[in-house]
């Protein structure tokens, strides 16, 4: 069983910055980010390998960064130029063994 904490969401205007957090309560191989916004389904953010490999959506890119620090069993997202399209609950996720694995999310508002 793999547990994930986030934590770092928070109230932002247009343009600001946040970055998340995520502990897990063990090494994990890829780990990632995804959201879901108010009436949406849940959407992929961006993951990372535990190699430093990263993917992400394209509406993300160029603006939010992932990486890790597997000493630590912590991934991270930093978000710059956040835009209120952003707004969501950002949960992390874990892939061991085939097995997913969800935090219970973090919520950012992104206010215009």
């Amino acid at each position: 069983q793999v547990q994930l904490v986030e934590s770092g969401g928070g109230l932002v205007q247009a343009g600001g910055s946040l970055r998340l957090s995520c502990v897990a309560s063990g090494s994990i191989g890829v780990m990632g980010w995804y959201r879901q916004g108010p009436g949406k389904e849940r959407e992929f953010v961006a993951t990372i390998t535990s190699g430093g490999n990263t993917d992400y959506a394209d509406s993300v890119k160029g603006r939010f960064t992932i990486s890790r620090d597997n000493a630590k069993n912590t991934v991270y997202l930093q978000m710059n130029s956040l835009k209120p399209e952003d707004t969501a609950v950002y949960y992390c996720n874990a892939n061991k063994y085939g097995v997913p694995y969800w935090g219970k999310g973090t919520l950012v508002t992104v206010s215009s």
